[in-house]
C-alpha cells in the first residue's frame, strides 16, 4: 500500500520540480511513511514527475518505487497489491523474463510492457497506478475494479496532475480548491459525488474499473474494462457464472471462492490481522483463516459505551470461538465527536454519517498494535443480499400488487428496529413513508428512491444562494446514475445491487469509511468478498439463494455455518452505524469546534446553507434532545461541509508556488542519467529517499 502522485506537463518541456513533488508527497505520507522515491523526465515538448510513499508490506528491502521494466522505457508507481503477482511472476519467468526484485509493483510494469494498458485485466487486486511509457509518450493511470483504492486527477494550465487523495493535488501549488454545487447536491441525495465528479471544481475520481491515457499532445481517453453485470431475470440459475448448479453445490463453489481469495490475501511480508465486528461477513473471513491455514490470528472490534450501537458481546464469542488473540477499542460519544475534524480532513468530502469516525479510531489502535494489515469482511452485503434495501424493495414490490393491502406493508416493521418511530405500530407512517412511488415498480431505481428522497429532505438546509444555482434538480436525476444497456433486464434484487454497488459502496463505504479511515492510520485493509471472481460468481446466482424470503446472505449462511456459532450466523443483520448528534453534543453540551462551525456568522461566511435554518434546527436538538434520522444525516452533513470548507478550501483558495530548488527533505539520491546522446538532451532522474517528510 502507498500513496501516489504526479504531474504530466504536456504543454512545454518545463521539468516538474523536486520540490512539488516533495510537497504532493508529503500531503500523503500517512499512506506510505516508510520509502519515498521519485521519478523525473523532460525534453524540449514535454516533462514527468511521478512520486511514491511506501507502506512497505512486501518485498520489504527490494520493493522500492518508481520501479521499471526490463528495458527502462516504462516507470510505474503503484498504490496497491495483486494478490496473484506471485503466479504472474512464474508464468513471465517460465517466458523468459527476469526480475530484479520480489515485488508485485514489477510484475505490474512487465505485464504492461507485454499488454499495455489491457494488462490490468490480467491482475487479482486492489490497486491504483501510474505508468510513464517514454517509447509511447503517454502516461496511463488505473483504478481498480471495484473501486478499493482511490485515484484522482485534474487538468491545469498544460499539465495533467494525479495522486492518491485530492490534498496531494491541492499542495502541488497549481490546483484551487472549490466546492462544486452539483457534487453537494449529489451528496446530500446519493451519501457521496458520482464518479467522476468529487467535491471540488474540476478535480475528477478515475471510475472503479477504468484506465485513463494521456497522450503526447495532452488528450485524454479513458476506457472501461470491468463493471459489475447481471444475468436477465430468470436466467440466472442457467447463466455462465454459476451453470446448471443445486444450490448445495453453489454453497460449496461459493466456500471454495472465498478460501481461496482469503488466503490470497494474507501473502505478505508483515503480520496480517483482521476486523471481527460480530456479524456473520467479518466472522466467516476470520473462520476462514483459521479453518483452512491455522494461522494465529489476531483480531480487533470496535465497541461502543451506547448499547444500542454496541455488538462487543458477539464480537467476544466469535473470539473465543476462534481463539484469537482478540483486541477491543472502546468509543464512547466524545471520542467521536473529537476525531470527527481528522475523519474529514482524510475523507476529503462531506458525510451524513458518523460512521467513519469509529473506524479511524480502530484503524489507530491496530497500527500501534504493531500491524499494517487486515481482512475485513466488506462487500458481502453488497454481491450476497445483505442490506435492509434489499428486502425493503422486495416487501415493496410485493405489497404494490395490492396496494389496498393492510398487512402487506405490516412486514416493513421487521426491517428497523433500531430506527424510532419506524417499528412502532403506526401505520399511517408505515404508509405515508414507505408508499412512496409504490407502484412504479418500472422504474430503474425502483429500490433506492425512498432512501434517496428521503436523504434529499436535508437539502432544506441549504442557502438561497446554493439553492438557486441548484434550481431545475429538485427531482433525483438519474441520467447521472450511467446505467448499462442491458440494466432493465435484470431481476430487482440485480438492479438494486448493481446501484449499491456504484454508489454507496464505491464511493461511500470503501472510500470514507474504507480506505481513507485506515491508511489515515498507515492500515492497509484486504477485502475477499471483493475479489472479482467471487463478485462474478455471486452476480450470476438466482436472487432467492442470496435473499430467501426475508433472510439475508442466504447462501453464504449455508456456506459457512459449521464454522460459526449459530448465534453468529443465523442473527438478524444489523448494520454497523455510530452516534451521530451525541457525539457532537455529549452532555446536551456541543464540542468546542461544534458550537463554532454551527455559529451564525461562520455558516453564512462559507454560505452553502441558511443560518436561520441551522439555528432552527440546533434549537429543536435542544429542546426535544434528540433527531430524526433525516435531521441526523443534515447534522453531520453540515458540520462536514463546513470543515471540508474550512480545511481545504479556506486554506487553500489560491495556488502557491513552491520553492523548486529546496533539497532539504531528500534523504539520499541515487544517480542521474543522460537516456539520449541526441540533441533533445531527454533526461531521467530517479530519486529514492527514505524516512518521513
Amino acid at each position: 500500500m502507498c500513496g501516489i502522485a504526479g504531474i504530466f506537463n504536456f504543454r512545454d518541456g518545463q521539468p516538474v520540480g523536486r520540490g512539488t513533488l516533495d510537497a504532493m508527497l508529503g500531503a500523503i505520507r500517512h499512506r506510505g511513511p516508510d520509502q519515498f522515491g521519485i521519478y523525473q523526465y523532460h525534453d524540449e515538448h514535454r516533462a514527468v514527475g511521478m512520486g511514491n510513499a511506501r507502506l512497505s508490506i512486501i518485498d520489504l528491502s527490494g520493493g522500492q518505487q518508481p520501479i521499471a521494466n526490463g528495458r527502462e522505457t516504462a516507470w510505474i508507481v503503484f498504490n496497491g497489491e495483486i494478490f496473484n503477482y506471485v503466479e504472474l511472476r512464474a508464468e513471465m519467468v517460465r517466458e523468459g523474463e527476469a526480475f530484479r526484485t520480489e515485488s508485485d509493483t514489477e510484475v505490474v510494469v512487465r505485464l504492461y510492457d507485454k499488454l499495455g494498458p489491457a494488462c490490468v485485466q490480467r491482475l487479482n487486486g486492489q490497486f491504483a497506478f501510474a505508468i510513464w511509457d517514454e517509447v509511447a509518450q503517454r502516461l496511463v493511470i488505473a483504478r481498480d475494479r471495484m473501486g478499493i483504492r482511490p485515484l484522482y486527477y485534474t487538468i491545469q494550465d498544460g499539465a495533467f496532475l494525479f495522486a492518491s487523495e485530492v490534498k496531494a493535488l491541492l499542495a502541488s501549488g497549481r490546483v484551487q480548491a472549490e466546492l462544486d454545487p452539483v457534487s453537494l447536491d449529489q451528496l446530500f441525495t446519493f451519501w457521496s459525488p458520482l464518479a467522476p465528479r468529487t467535491a471540488f471544481k474540476e478535480i475528477y475520481t478515475l471510475p472503479p474499473g477504468h484506465w485513463l491515457t494521456v497522450d503526447p499532445q495532452g488528450r485524454l481517453t479513458i476506457e472501461g474494462f470491468w463493471e459489475p453485470t447481471f444475468p436477465p431475470a430468470g436466467m440466472e440459475s442457467s447463466s455462465e457464472c454459476a451453470g446448471p448448479l443445486t444450490i448445495d453445490e453453489a454453497a460449496g463453489q461459493l466456500r471454495e471462492l472465498l478460501v481461496e481469495a482469503t488466503t490470497l490475501r494474507l501473502r505478505a511480508d508483515v503480520p496480517v490481522g483482521a476486523y471481527l465486528s460480530g456479524g456473520l461477513d467479518s466472522s466467516a473471513i476470520a473462520a476462514l483463516i483459521r479453518h483452512y491455514t491455522g494461522n494465529h490470528l489476531e483480531t480487533f472490534s470496535i465497541a461502543f459505551s451506547d448499547p444500542a450501537f454496541d455488538e462487543s458481546g458477539f464480537q467476544r464469542q466469535m473470539a473465543a470461538h476462534l481463539g484469537t488473540d482478540h483486541h477491543t477499542v472502546l468509543a464512547d460519544y466524545a471520542d467521536i465527536g473529537e476525531a470527527f475534524p481528522e475523519v474529514i480532513w482524510h475523507t476529503e468530502v462531506p458525510l451524513l454519517r458518523t460512521s467513519p469516525a469509529p473506524l479511524y479510531l480502530l484503524s489507530r489502535f491496530v497500527r500501534e498494535s504493531g500491524f499494517k494489515v487486515v481482512l475485513t469482511g466488506e462487500g458481502a452485503d453488497e454481491v450476497l443480499g445483505g442490506y435492509n434495501i434489499f428486502k425493503e424493495a422486495k416487501i415493496r414490490r410485493f405489497w404494490a400488487r395490492r396496494p389496498e393491502s393492510a398487512w402487506r406493508p405490516a412486514l416493513l416493521r421487521r426491517l428497523y428496529p433500531f430506527i424510532d418511530g419506524l417499528a412502532t405500530d403506526n401505520g399511517r407512517y408505515l404508509h405515508q413513508f414507505f408508499g412512496q412511488g409504490l407502484v412504479e415498480v418500472e422504474q430503474q431505481a425502483y429500490s433506492h428512491m425512498i432512501r434517496w428522497r428521503n436523504t434529499s429532505r436535508t437539502k432544506r438546509f441549504f442557502s438561497r444562494e446554493l439553492s438557486t444555482v441548484l434550481a431545475g434538480r429538485e427531482r433525483v436525476p438519474l441520467e447521472e446514475l450511467s446505467l448499462p444497456e442491458a440494466f432493465d433486464t435484470w431481476s430487482g434484487l440485480g438492479k438494486a445491487q448493481f446501484l449499491e454497488m456504484k454508489i454507496f459502496l464505491a464511493e461511500y463505504l470503501l472510500s470514507s469509511q474504507g480506505d481513507r479511515m485506515a491508511m489515515a492510520n498507515s492500515v492497509e485493509g484486504r477485502f475477499p468478498f471483493l475479489d472479482h471472481r467471487v463478485v462474478t460468481f455471486c452476480n450470476g446466482l438466482p436472487p432467492q439463494w442470496k435473499l430467501r424470503g426475508l433472510d439475508e446472505k442466504y447462501l453464504l449462511k449455508r456456506a459457512v455455518r459449521d464454522l460459526l456459532p449459530e448465534e453468529v450466523w443465523n442473527r438478524p443483520k444489523r448494520p454497523y452505524r455510530a452516534p451521530i448528534h451525541r457525539s457532537f453534543f455529549p452532555d446536551s453540551r456541543p464540542l468546542p469546534w461544534v458550537a463554532e462551525l454551527l455559529s451564525p456568522a461562520r455558516i453564512e461566511a462559507a454560505g452553502y446553507f441558511d443560518p436561520q435554518a441551522v439555528a432552527l434546527l440546533r434549537k429543536k436538538l435542544e429542546r426535544l434532545g434528540r433527531l430524526s434520522e433525516t435531521d441526523e444525516m443534515a447534522l453531520a452533513g453540515i458540520l462536514s461541509t463546513q470543515l471540508v470548507h474550512e480545511q481545504f478550501v479556506d486554506r487553500y483558495r489560491q495556488p502557491q508556488p513552491l520553492n523548486e530548488d529546496d533539497d532539504t527533505k531528500v534523504i539520499a539520491r541515487h544517480g542521474d542519467k543522460d537516456e539520449e546522446e541526441d540533441c533533445l538532451a531527454r533526461e531521467r532522474i530517479i530519486g529514492s529517499y527514505w524516512g518521513i517528510m
